[in-house]
């Protein structure tokens, strides 16, 4: 229950998730016992303890164990040999993470690693404003129409899987008023719309130019 632990799990209570959380110090469990279902005292590395917590039970488990890299590593290895169905482990560095991912990880992060990407990818990508990865292959992004040549056509004139191999999931208009959720062929887009599509991301970066530069 580190900054990361304590920033996942309010984000996990604001959503009205029930959250067991465990950490070997009495103090921190003290301070979150009156917020959270339970709050136990364990060693994470205590395969019993947490076989005793029914871990495996639980839709989502997060390692968020910071420098102890050791300790990161057994508890992710426990509580997937446990059975949860989705684990989430913090790694300190690019080792630390290949060696969760090894193991079984379904999600490994690195978050001040994550935040300094994001920043400087959207500061490399301004018409970009939003990306998630969805897998290896395939990128979820929100791109702003500010290229006139977009402006009051369809999607079919537009033909942005063709042209740049894309797919549009979603429109919202500048002031956020109109949303469209399930675009077809004959939506018009509007100066400044923003756009959300799916595709590789060299091909999103690929569409991010082609708006930046008006061509």
């Amino acid at each position: 229950m580190g900054q990361f632990g304590t920033a996942i799990c309010e984000s996990l209570l604001e959503a009205g998730q029930d959250v067991l959380i465990v950490d070997h110090n009495e103090e921190v469990i003290n301070d979150f016992a009156g917020k959270v279902l339970r709050a136990v005292i364990a060693d994470a590395e205590d395969e019993e303890a947490l076989r005793d917590l029914s871990i495996g039970d639980f839709d989502h488990v997060y390692i968020s164990i910071g420098r102890n890299v050791e300790a990161s590593i057994m508890a992710t290895l426990i509580v997937k040999e446990l059975g949860a169905k989705h684990i989430i482990s913090r790694a300190e560095n690019e080792r630390h993470a290949k060696v969760l991912d090894r193991i079984g990880a379904d999600l490994v992060v690195r978050p001040e690693k994550d935040i300094a990407e994001r920043i400087v990818y959207q500061q490399l990508h301004p018409n970009i404003t939003n990306y998630l990865q969805l897998s290896k292959m395939l990128t979820l992004a929100d791109v702003v129409v500010r290229n006139k040549d977009f402006f009051y056509k369809t999607l079919e004139q537009l033909d942005l899987t063709n042209r740049f191999g894309v797919n549009v999931i979603l429109i919202i208009s500048r002031d956020e008023k109109r949303v469209n959720q399930r675009p077809h062929a004959q939506d018009v887009i509007h100066p400044y719309d923003r756009i959300t599509v799916v595709g590789r991301i060299e091909n999103i970066e690929r569409l991010e130019e082609y708006l930046k530069k008006g061509k």
